[in-house]
């Protein structure tokens, strides 16, 4: 019979989930600023999505396979607190410099190394959360985690705005030139990553390979035996491979956008994965993360192949938000496409204010969210977030007056805090105990593959269905965010530990 781990009081959980202060700080201020830096730096609204991708492509790379060694790994500094540390020091340079960047595609580059830092930290973090804390406390645990993210990113988010009015940094600057209050507000998020990351690092006590063993029953230092009768790696991979062939053929027999190409070529390489990983098979080479996460991934546990649909499309309207949030107020509200105008500088700083809006709100609906879940459950309980999120992004198209987009910002944040929470909340009790970091790696898949479709076709969508007008954009992007609504209602919870 497996031990139950012990409850942690409730300093040893701020403990665990402070870290999440500074990854979301980082997060943050890159969501907010970066396309803005992007535009100060020459590029166009058809080029921005593009210039987003190689962030995601590299976390899909980064994650699972940090959450495979970290699941493997066991020293004296612990389990997954060397990958925080790791992180937290990369990601902290990469902010100093990203704003200094003097050419696009040197701020191109710096936003590629800082995501994939931010991924370094932030999958071993939730693992850790998963390991150190029983089923009874994840729920909390994961809404501590949302209150830290949100109350974070409301500082980072409005930071520049902050920097400007309140402490005269300008926020202009000459073109091609980052504003200086970007610049600082860059500075200051390094130097809260890192400290806030390292006092959870220092602050949490990790259980041993032999206690997990105690709790779970399971050895960590190896997997379990597969099953030969799946997957089926050679099927499917060939599978994925012609159509990812067949894709190409036809973008460019067409001559449709190239950046569909993105999408084609992701589509082929995971049948050429699904390939290289039978021929392993075959030859008994499976003792590698190569092998471990390609045959995780086609084996997940149901309800994360469900939640994996909800995570989809939840984050492709995040992500819409985030890449044409800045170029959608600034144009339908503040009437501009001028990076060197005033009007377009002060409409980029209150999309800084109108994201730390909702982030404000999601650190109070961390609060409210456990008690929607008594109530209900939790997949009600997300339903219903998701939804609220869906009517706040469909909202910008009808408010004119830019201050009253204050409105739904209030409603997008309880949409905030429970995408943050309650699918991970879900996930850490239907994976195993032993394999926490790698499905953690894998789920973050269902983040970044939307992340790659929005880079590979909004700007199409932008520039031939909507003539422009990013403001549709965000209106798509509440109509997804209903779809995940809906998707939330065909996942079925089971506990394995």
């Amino acid at each position: 019979m497996n031990k139950e781990k012990p409850q942690l009081n409730f300093w040893q959980i701020w403990n665990l989930c402070f870290g999440f202060i500074g990854i979301q700080f980082g997060f943050a201020l890159q969501n907010a600023n970066v396309s803005r830096i992007f535009q100060i730096l020459g590029a166009s609204i058809d080029n921005i999505p593009i210039l987003w991708v190689a962030a995601p492509i590299t976390g899909l790379l980064v994650q699972p396979i940090i959450g495979y060694w970290s699941d493997k790994t066991w020293n004296r500094f612990g389990r997954r607190r060397p990958f925080l540390l790791i992180g937290a020091v990369l990601a902290s340079l990469a902010l100093f410099v990203l704003p200094n960047s003097s050419a696009l595609w040197i701020a191109a580059g710096m936003l590629w190394i800082m995501d994939a830092s931010f991924n370094i930290a932030l999958g071993p973090s939730l693992a850790l959360v998963g390991d150190m804390l029983p089923r009874a406390q994840r729920a909390s645990g994961f809404a501590m985690q949302s209150f830290f993210i949100g109350l974070s990113a409301v500082v980072a988010s409005a930071l520049p705005w902050i920097l400007s009015h309140w402490f005269g940094l300008s926020n202009t600057a000459p073109e091609g030139v980052v504003p200086p209050s970007v610049k600082y507000a860059f500075y200051l998020g390094g130097f809260i990553l890192l400290t806030t990351v390292c006092w959870t690092a220092f602050k949490t006590k990790e259980y041993s390979p032999d206690e997990m063993n105690i709790f779970h029953k399971q050895n960590l230092s190896s997997y379990e035996a597969y099953d030969d009768s799946a997957p089926h790696f050679f099927r499917a991979g060939t599978f994925f491979l012609l159509i990812g062939i067949l894709g190409s053929s036809l973008i460019a027999a067409f001559q449709l956008s190239e950046q569909l190409y993105i999408l084609a070529i992701a589509v082929a390489a995971f049948g050429i994965a699904q390939l290289t990983a039978g021929v392993m098979r075959k030859q008994g080479k499976i003792n590698n993360g190569f092998y471990h996460v390609t045959q995780d991934l086609l084996n997940m546990p149901e309800t994360m192949k469900q939640l994996a649909v909800v995570q989809f499309l939840s984050w492709f309207a995040l992500f819409s938000l985030w890449i044409y949030g800045t170029a959608a107020v600034t144009s339908f509200h503040f009437g501009t496409t001028d990076t060197s105008s005033a009007a377009y500088n002060q409409g980029a700083d209150w999309v800084g204010v109108l994201f730390a809006t909702y982030n404000g709100c999601a650190a109070i609906a961390a609060v409210f969210i456990p008690i929607m879940i008594r109530l209900t459950n939790r997949k009600i309980t997300h339903m219903i977030n998701l939804c609220l999120g869906g009517i706040s992004l469909i909202a910008f198209a009808f408010i004119k007056d830019p201050v009253w987009l204050l409105a739904p910002m209030l409603t997008l944040g309880f949409a905030w805090a429970s995408i943050l929470s309650l699918p991970y909340a879900m996930l850490s009790n239907a994976v195993p105990s032993h394999k926490m970091g790698i499905y953690a790696g894998i789920f973050n898949f269902f983040i970044v593959i939307p992340q790659i479709l929005a880079a590979s076709i909004l700007a199409m969508v932008v520039h031939h269905l909507f003539n422009q007008h990013t403001i549709y954009a965000l209106v798509s992007a509440g109509v997804f965010m209903f779809f995940a609504a809906a998707a939330t209602l065909f996942v079925n919870e089971h506990t394995l530990d």
